[in-house]
């Protein structure tokens, strides 16, 4: 049976490190020295982070070896490595025609409609036939290890890429080959609106021409393209030549650089498969994840002569941020028991 506590998994991170380390110390087993950094602003950014790891740095030392503990897996089966991290830009884009609503029979076809002009400017970024991006300046290469990684993903999760989540009847995913379905979510730009505001609710709407749309954009960017650059190429493409001479406003408040995995160690691969196979019955896997920790970035250009271990419980159904988030008891346990075994393997390498 799974059992399950509906409580936010990122709350356990720092007692998962703890458990691993008490664990090696009751079965007597080496580790080296090891620093667990708690820190409690990564939801809005981890803006104070860096200036913790400059502060503390003669206290944490030379690294050689980094666990992170804030991503996910793709099932409760195996272990589950994460390669890399897409970046992100957060921003409103206001469209302003009239200083007032005017009412519909009047103003339409004399005055654009703002939503009509937020809709050309979004074209401008996005096919709105399959999602593309247009701009180079979002896109990157992908690298061959990683698309060989993500056909194995693909084979061991098949189509629990997509069925897991809650689609409504008779939705279809964005792309029928998986690979390519967990490239676009992993390696691939991808723009959403998450908002909006000057829309008044159905029960509510007149027929007026409103004066402004404001639309809060989402734009998830691949590992290695650099979110300041991306957000600032966002903004003029908006903002340029504005349809009607309309007031066309872009101000962006997050822009995170993704992260995307060295090269992992033999003695690392080793110790990863074993431990899995040991505590799940199956080899590890490397999968991408579309979301952002925005430290990660930070992290690697810190320690760029560290191995990299980042992992989670944040699996099929687990609905990371929503009202029912949870966590997977079963598989937390068994997470903390490959970590304890590969902190004794990298005390060995």
């Amino acid at each position: 049976m799974n059992v399950r506590a509906v409580r936010s998994p990122e709350v356990g991170e720092a007692k998962n490190a703890i458990a691993a380390l008490k664990a090696l110390h009751e079965d007597k087993r080496p580790h080296r020295r090891c620093v667990i950094l708690i820190e409690c602003c990564e939801e809005s950014g981890s803006g104070d982070l860096p200036y913790y790891i400059d502060a503390l740095a003669p206290r944490i030392g030379a690294v050689s070896f980094v666990v992170g503990l804030d991503s996910g897996c793709g099932n409760y089966a195996q272990l589950w490595g994460t390669t890399s991290l897409r970046g992100l830009v957060n921003g409103v884009l206001t469209v302003e025609v009239l200083t007032e609503g005017v009412h519909s029979g009047h103003a339409s076809g004399l005055v654009a409609s703002s939503f009509r002009i937020a809709r050309a400017l979004l074209d401008r970024i996005e096919d709105p036939a399959n999602g593309t991006l247009k701009d180079a300046a979002f896109h990157t290469d992908i690298p061959a290890d990683r698309k060989a990684q993500t056909r194995r993903t693909a084979q061991v999760l098949g189509e629990e890429i997509w069925n897991t989540l809650p689609f409504i009847p008779g939705m279809r995913a964005m792309q029928g080959d998986l690979s390519e379905l967990l490239l676009n979510g992993t390696w691939r730009p991808m723009l959403s609106v998450i908002g909006a505001d000057g829309l008044p609710p159905p029960a509510s709407a007149g027929n007026v021409l409103r004066p402004k749309t404001q639309l809060v954009l989402s734009l998830r960017l691949p590992p290695t393209i650099d979110g300041q650059a991306a957000a600032r190429r966002l903004k003029e493409l908006l903002e340029a030549d504005p349809p009607y001479g309309a007031k066309v406003t872009f101000e962006y408040g997050q822009a995170a650089k993704g992260w995307n995995a060295p090269s992992s160690a033999a003695w690392l691969d080793r110790a990863l498969d074993e431990t899995s196979s040991r505590h799940f019955g199956q080899s590890m896997v490397w999968m991408g994840m579309g979301g952002t920790i925005p430290f990660m970035a930070m992290l690697g250009e810190k320690f760029p002569q560290a191995q990299f271990l980042i992992t989670g419980v944040l699996g099929p159904h687990s609905n990371a941020h929503g009202p029912n988030e949870f966590l997977h008891i079963g598989y937390a346990k068994k997470l903390t028991a490959c970590v304890a075994d590969v902190l004794t393997a990298h005390a060995a390498s």
